[in-house]
């Protein structure tokens, strides 16, 4: 099996490609980034010393630049490339458009000249929109996004379901919760609060700190794309939950309670404009249908993840410098 990977230097698309070969070490993974600011090869470092694992510098935009990555026959595309931080759509939401509106357009273009078997296309549970309590996101449900980086992954959709309805693509699409684990970006909400609690700088918190997300280990949502990537009925969308629903003040509360800091650290900041107050995902279809169900609960997980960035100070010392740009931007000439 040959796969295509987009966006595999991220964080669950490393964690995918990690994973993927721990199982499966004689399959070909291709890994096509672009490197933004988030596409860190640290990620994929350990893979990146297995024989059948190929790193291709490249933007989804550039349709040439894909039809030269991308084996013919390719047995599947798992498309994770995209601008993810909310908070970067709301100041500027053109990146988003391009990359997760036009990319997403231009890479289905060139699965189909390719004759791609599978394209597999990673969304959000954002796209479902603020939920009220007590209600959860189906997979039929209408699609409400609330924010511009939504606004983009749901637009996203709608070409993948176009595209398979149009020209017969095989095409299977997840709506994942909140991850959280090992190598995450750290402007996310876990590793931001968890590495300024480990040097007790002040962790902010959005408002009241109420908003509810439903949380899922990494390792539980790649366990849940590979049965998808499987055995998904083709067309079908699946959502992957963690059954963790928490609001962000008590995930941090119980962060400084597994490091032994003080809540003082909580500050109160300025709401995100526009900001959702609960996302919920119903997952019961994956669990049904395929037999997926999380396996690790949110304080193991947590505690994990903890002592992952203990032990691993460089990576976060040069994720949050900023030194791996420089030497990408020497070497490949990527931002």
């Amino acid at each position: 099996m040959a796969l295509f990977i987009t966006g595999g230097a991220g964080f669950i698309g490393s964690a995918f490609i990690r994973t993927w070969i721990e199982r499966y070490p004689a399959e070909t993974v291709i890994n096509f980034d672009k490197l933004t600011y988030a596409g860190n090869l640290d990620n994929v470092a350990e893979a990146a010393r297995h024989p059948t694992y190929r790193f291709i510098h490249g933007d989804i935009c550039d349709a040439e630049a894909l039809r030269a990555a991308i084996p013919d026959g390719c047995d599947a595309i798992v498309h994770f490339a995209a601008e993810s931080h909310v908070d970067r759509s709301i100041l500027s939401a053109r990146e988003f458009i391009l990359t997760n509106v036009l990319g997403t357009q231009v890479l289905l273009d060139v699965a189909r000249e390719k004759g791609v078997r599978r394209f597999l296309h990673i969304s959000t549970d954002e796209v479902g929109g603020s939920l009220p309590e007590g209600r959860f996101f189906r997979e039929d449900d209408p699609l409400v996004p609330s924010s511009p980086y939504a606004a983009s992954k749901a637009a996203a959709e709608h070409l993948v379901r176009a595209a398979a309805h149009t020209f017969g693509l095989d095409a299977v699409i997840t709506r994942t919760s909140n991850n959280y684990g090992p190598y995450q970006f750290p402007e996310k909400l876990i590793p931001l609060a968890l590495t300024n609690a480990l040097e007790n700088r002040p962790i902010p918190v959005y408002g009241d700190g109420q908003q509810v997300r439903d949380w899922i280990h990494v390792d539980d949502n790649c366990a849940a794309l590979r049965v998808v990537l499987e055995k998904g009925q083709p067309g079908a969308t699946y959502h992957i939950g963690g059954r963790s629903p928490l609001p962000n003040r008590t995930v941090l509360l119980t962060l400084l309670d597994l490091l032994g800091k003080p809540a003082s650290l909580l500050t109160e900041v300025a709401d995100r404009l526009g900001h959702d107050r609960r996302y919920a995902v119903d997952c019961s279809r994956i669990e049904r249908e395929l037999g997926w169900r999380p396996q690790i609960p949110f304080v193991e997980g947590l505690a994990q993840t903890i002592a992952w960035y203990r032990e691993h100070p460089t990576w976060v010392a040069r994720a949050r410098s900023g030194e791996y740009r420089q030497y990408y931007a020497r070497m490949y000439g990527a931002l």
